[in-house]
C-alpha cells in the first residue's frame, strides 16, 4: 500500500482555495502511483479558524467543499480534515474530524479525542473531543486515523501528561497496523526534533509505522513548518518532507527498512530553521493579506538590518524599500551602515530628514507647557514644572516624539504605496517596554518581536555567512536608539546576555524570582526586570501581531491581565 503525505499551505477562510489546493495535490498524488493521499488537520477551513467557526455558512461551506471532494475521490482515498457538527444536542457546537473519501463517498469519519487549551491553541472553545476512536478498515487493512493532539500524550514521553488518555496506543491495543496522524502543530525553536523523538517514543511499544502529515505556513502569528515524516516499525525515518514548505512525499507502507530518508533538516534550534520560520512567515502574511511590497525604517542599527535583510530574503529585493529618518542626533555612521545595507541586499531606499519636523514639534510642545502654567501653586504647578523637565532636550518627551515623527511618516508611505510597513522591536525590548508607542511600534507585521536580541546577533551572523549582507558594523557597533547624545541601549537596560536570559525563564519557563535569582543574576536585576515585563503589558497588547518561533511569544499564546497587582 502506497500512502502519500500531501503537506500543503493552506489559507484560514479561503475554503475555495484550499480545496483547489487538495485536489491538485491529490491528482499529483494518484500519478505517483498512491493508494491513499493524507492532508492536514482542518485542511478545507484552514487552521486556525478562530471565531469563523461560530459562523454557520462557514461551516456550510466547508461541508460542500467536503462533499465536493468526495465526489471527486476515486481509486486512491484520501484522508482530509474539516469541521464536522456535532448533532449530540449537547457539548461544544463542533467536532475536530477526519474524513477518509473513497470513489465518490466518505467511507469513513474520525474524530479528534484531545481537545487542546493552552498556549497557542483555543479548540476547547470550538470543539467536543470524540467519544470514542477505533481503526478504519481499508483495503483490507486496519487504520489508526489520529488528529494533531492525539499523538501528544505518550505517558512515556512527558513526565506529567496533560490528558488521561493515549489514542495511539488505544489504536493499537485494537489492531491497528498502521498510524496515520493529520496534524496542524505550529513552530518553535527546536519544535521539529522534538516531534520526532516523541513519535520514535509510541513506536518502541506499537512497533507499527507511522504516518505524520503536518500543515505548512504562516496563519496569521503562527507558522507551520511541515516537517512531515514516515517512519518504519523500528522508528527509523523512512521518507522526511521538507521543512517550510509545500511538499509532496509517497512511500509504500510495505517497504522493509528506511527509505532515503528525504529532506534533510537545518539542525534543531539553528539559526537556518529560525531564518526559514521567519521569512516563511512574513511571505505568507504578506501574501494572505493581499501585500506585494513592504517598507522597513532603516536606521544603521542591527535590528532594522536585520528585519529588511529578512524581507528582501522572503520577498525578493524587487519589493523592499527602506527609509530612512536622520535626525540630529543620528550619527554619520548609522547613516552610512543603512545605504550600505541597502546596497548590499539590493533594496531600494527613500531618506526623509526629520530634523524640521522634530524641532517644530518641539517649539509646539514647549508652547503649550508654557501655557498650561498658571499662577496657582500646589499640585497643579508642581506637575507643569514636570512638564517643563520633560520637554527638555534629551528627555523622554523629545526621545519619544522622534520616534513617533518616523512613525507617523512610515505610516503615511504605507498608504501611499499600499505597502505592509515591518515594525523592528525585537522580544528584548518588547519585553521591559523599551519602546514607542505609536513610534517604533507602528506597523502591520512585528516581524522579530519574538527574537530575543542575542538571536538577533545569531541570525545577522547566519545571514552573512557567504558574505557581509548586513554591515559588519551594524552588527560590532553597541546598540542605540540614537534619540539622544550619546545614548547606549545598556545605559537603560542590564546587558543582553543577562536580560535574555532572565526573560526566557521568566515569559518562556514560567519560573519565578528565587529560581531565577539562583540562576546567578543579581537579585535587584532580577526583581527590575521582572517588574518592567510586568507594568508594560499595555504596550504589548498594542503592537503589530509577531510570528512565533519560541516555546512562549508575547500575544496569542500569553495572557496576561494589563490591571493587576504585583505578588511579589
Amino acid at each position: 500500500m502506497k500512502i502519500a503525505l500531501a503537506q500543503i499551505d493552506t489559507t484560514v477562510g479561503d475554503i475555495r482555495g484550499n480545496l483547489s489546493r487538495i485536489r491538485s495535490a491529490y491528482a499529483r498524488a494518484c500519478a505517483l502511483g498512491a493508494d491513499i493521499v493524507l492532508f492536514p488537520e482542518l485542511a478545507l477551513p484552514g487552521y486556525p479558524s478562530g471565531d469563523l467557526l461560530y459562523q454557520a455558512d462557514f461551516i456550510r461551506a466547508n461541508l460542500r467543499a467536503l462533499s465536493v471532494l468526495a465526489a471527486g475521490c476515486g481509486k486512491a482515498a484520501m484522508l482530509v480534515g474539516y469541521a464536522e457538527p456535532n448533532r449530540s444536542g449537547s457539548g461544544k457546537p463542533l467536532y475536530n474530524a477526519a474524513a477518509l473519501l473513497h470513489r465518490g463517498r466518505i467511507a469513513a469519519r474520525r474524530l479528534k479525542t484531545l481537545i487542546p487549551t493552552y498556549d497557542v491553541f483555543d479548540e476547547g472553545r470550538y470543539f467536543e473531543p470524540a467519544p470514542s476512536n477505533a481503526p478504519v478498515l481499508f483495503r483490507g487493512r486496519r487504520l489508526g486515523v489520529t488528529i494533531c493532539e492525539d499523538a501528544w500524550n505518550d505517558r512515556d514521553f512527558w513526565s506529567k501528561p496533560l490528558y488521561g488518555k493515549d489514542p495511539v496506543a488505544r489504536l493499537a491495543g485494537q489492531g491497528a497496523e498502521l498510524m496515520l496522524n493529520i496534524s496542524a502543530s505550529p513552530y518553535s525553536r527546536g519544535k521539529p526534533e522534538l516531534r520526532l523523538r516523541m513519535i520514535r517514543s509510541h513506536l518502541r511499544k506499537a512497533k507499527r509505522p507511522f504516518f505524520y502529515c503536518n500543515l505548512v505556513g504562516g496563519n496569521d502569528e503562527l507558522v507551520f513548518d511541515g516537517s512531515s515524516l514516515v517512519l518504519d516499525r523500528r522508528g527509523r525515518v523512512a521518507a522526511r518532507a521538507k521543512g517550510f514548505a509545500e511538499d509532496l512525499i509517497v512511500t509504500d507502507a510495505d517497504a522493509p527498512g528506511p527509505g532515503p530518508g528525504g529532506s534533510q533538516p537545518p539542525a534543531a534550534g539553528s539559526a537556518e530553521e529560525i531564518h526559514q520560520a521567519l521569512t516563511l512567515g512574513l511571505r505568507d502574511y504578506a501574501r494572505k493579506c493581499g501585500f506585494r511590497d513592504v517598507l522597513v525604517g532603516l536606521s544603521g542599527g542591527i535590528d532594522s538590518a536585520l528585519v529588511c535583510a529578512l524581507a528582501a530574503d522572503a520577498l525578493g529585493p524587487e519589493h523592499v524599500m527602506g527609509v530612512l529618518m536622520p535626525s540630529k542626533y543620528s550619527s554619520k555612521g548609522s547613516v552610512e551602515d543603512a545605504l550600505k545595507l541597502s546596497r548590499n541586499l539590493g533594496v531600494k531606499t527613500l531618506t526623509i530628514p526629520i530634523r524640521t519636523l522634530h524641532e517644530a514639534g518641539m517649539k509646539t510642545l514647549a508652547g503649550a507647557a508654557s501655557l498650561a502654567r498658571g499662577p496657582r501653586a500646589g499640585p497643579e504647578r508642581r506637575e507643569c514644572r514636570a512638564r517643563g523637565a520633560l520637554i527638555a532636550p534629551g528627555g523622554l518627551v523629545e526621545q519619544n516624539l522622534q520616534a513617533r515623527i518616523r512613525g507617523m511618516i512610515l505610516m503615511a508611505l504605507s498608504n501611499a504605496r499600499g505597502a505592509l510597513l515591518l515594525s523592528t522591536g525585537n522580544k528584548s525590548e518588547s519585553s521591559l517596554g523599551y519602546c514607542t508607542l505609536y513610534g517604533d511600534m507602528a506597523g502591520g507585521l512585528s516581524l522579530i518581536s519574538d527574537v530575543p536580541k542575542t538571536t538577533v546577533y545569531e541570525l545577522a551572523r547566519f545571514i552573512n555567512r557567504c558574505g557581509e549582507r548586513i554591515p559588519q558594523a551594524s552588527i560590532d557597533k553597541a546598540p542605540s536608539a540614537e534619540l539622544k547624545p550619546g545614548q547606549k541601549d545598556q545605559d537603560d537596560l542590564p546587558p543582553y546576555e543577562v536580560l535574555d536570559d532572565i526573560m526566557r525563564a521568566y515569559v518562556e519557563r514560567g519560573l519565578g524570582f528565587e529560581a531565577i535569582a539562583r540562576r546567578g543574576h543579581p537579585r535587584d536585576t532580577v526583581s527590575d526586570v521582572i517588574k518592567r515585563i510586568d507594568l508594560t503589558e499595555h504596550k504589548r497588547r498594542q503592537a503589530a501581531p509577531g510570528i512565533k518561533i519560541t516555546v512562549k511569544a508575547f500575544g496569542v499564546g500569553r495572557r496576561m491581565p494589563i490591571a493587576r497587582g504585583r505578588h511579589l
